[in-house]
């Protein structure tokens, strides 16, 4: 038996008192599965920042399973710090249900393979916090509010941070916002997918109906294009922005669409999905989403 099925098993819901209830979903629950990545893909900046604690950063949290022979369950640690081995240590802070193999307010310490979330409040907005989000989308809408109440916060979609590379998807948009920053068309050019989109625009992905020399000078042609287009235009903007990658849609193993949400400094917010494709150099973007077509 694998890990997560260790830890979720069948879907149950268990009520704490004073807390709200917990949700264990199935493992094949793709948001959970999603959630649990996506918050060992963005930990280190909860590790940076229990280093040097801001004065707007008020809660630090984290999440791990603790197993307890076949049985596992998901317990959220207080007081977190890790030695310089990067083992966790914290205080149980809520009452176990499934595992006695430890207790409320017993402090431990826990290898860092069994994280499964972590959380910051900043300014009161939940930042990490990933599982919670993803019980909460299994919720109807009309049931949210209530659910923001139980854990004592409005939940929107946060803050991601996830690292600027090539090894993700989230990490390729960033890679090409960072480079709309610094002005650096080489920077951009080096986060973009030009061949997706060409097989893209001339058969929907279809490589077996087009002909590959085609391909190959539409994506010449696409390329030209965006170096005109992003040269003779204002450069967009990122760094003033906060963002959260909200959802990942699998379409094959080698093309993702993702879901980003902007903040601007004012509260607004702007939503876009992106077309990005796994390449021999890691992920690229690909583009912006058009649903129309």
């Amino acid at each position: 038996m694998g890990l997560l099925s260790k830890i979720f098993g069948k879907k149950k819901v268990v009520d704490r008192k004073g807390e709200p209830s917990m949700v264990y979903i199935e493992n094949e629950d793709e948001r959970m599965n999603w959630a649990i990545e996506k918050a060992n893909l963005t930990l280190w900046y909860f590790e940076e920042s229990l280093k040097n604690p801001q004065p707007y950063q008020l809660y630090f949290s984290i999440k791990v399973c603790i197993m307890d022979g076949e049985t596992g369950e998901h317990i959220w640690l207080t007081e977190p710090h890790f030695d310089e081995d990067g083992n966790l240590f914290g205080t149980v802070g809520n009452e176990p249900v499934d595992v006695k193999t430890v207790k409320l307010d017993q402090k431990i310490g826990i290898d860092r393979d069994f994280i499964s979330d972590w959380m910051i409040i900043e300014g009161g907005r939940l930042v990490g916090g990933y599982t919670l989000r993803a019980i909460r989308d299994g919720i109807p809408d009309d049931k949210k509010h209530e659910f923001d109440q139980s854990v004592g916060m409005h939940i929107d979609e946060g803050i991601d941070y996830f690292k600027a590379n090539f090894e993700t998807p989230e990490g390729a948009i960033l890679s090409l916002e960072n480079a709309y920053d610094e002005q650096n068309i080489d920077k951009a050019l080096a986060c973009k997918d030009f061949y997706t989109e060409a097989k893209q625009m001339l058969n929907g992905m279809d490589s077996n109906v087009i002909d590959e020399e085609i391909v190959k000078q539409t994506a010449e042609v696409l390329e030209l294009s965006f170096i005109k287009h992003t040269s003779e235009s204002d450069w967009p903007q990122f760094s003033h922005l906060k963002r959260a990658f909200t959802k990942r849609e699998k379409v094959n193993e080698n093309y993702w669409i993702i879901t980003e949400v902007c903040w601007f400094p004012d509260g607004g917010k702007s939503v876009q999905r992106l077309g990005t494709s796994k390449t021999a150099d890691g992920w690229k973007v690909v583009g912006l989403v058009d649903d129309a077509n």
